[in-house]
């Protein structure tokens, strides 16, 4: 599955966890439960058009991280755009959720890293899919499966 505006395959990280679609639902979309396994988020409202932004990073450095809400679909689906305030490219992650009997399977898809600029290294790909890696198969599920 290619992306739209290149031939680069996007990150696609799924897992399934031991909880309800509700549960796995509250953890994306509620900044205080988000502050836990995510990112510490002054505000977000699972509505399309809402703009958010947090910062992130290592001890060296944080980056502002630039967020906006393409497409909802309670319980089910999330969509934002990814970007930085410094560097022109878009990315855009996607949540999306499935019931599984008494278990949920969650499909997170970040699409359009390579429209960063390759000047900043820290953007690279390997980047994003070891910290996916790390946010959904191991931050998330600590949260929704202790």
């Amino acid at each position: 599955m290619a992306t739209k505006e290149s031939g680069e395959e996007p990150i696609v990280v799924e897992r399934t966890f031991n909880a309800t679609p509700e549960s796995v639902w509250d953890a994306i979309t509620k900044k205080d439960k988000m502050k836990v396994w995510y990112f510490d988020l002054k505000e977000f409202k699972p509505e399309v058009g809402f703009e958010f932004e947090f910062l992130a990073g290592d001890d060296k450095k944080k980056y502002l991280h630039q967020c906006k809400v393409k497409e909802v679909v309670p319980g089910r689906k999330l969509s934002y755009s990814w970007k930085y305030d410094y560097d022109p490219g878009i990315s855009v992650v996607t949540f999306e959720i499935f019931p599984e009997g008494d278990k949920t399977k969650l499909r997170l898809t970040h699409e359009g890293i390579d429209n960063f600029s390759k000047d900043h290294p820290e953007l690279d790909k390997k980047n994003f899919m070891k910290g996916w890696d790390e946010i959904i198969n191991s931050n998330l599920k600590k949260f929704l499966e202790h």
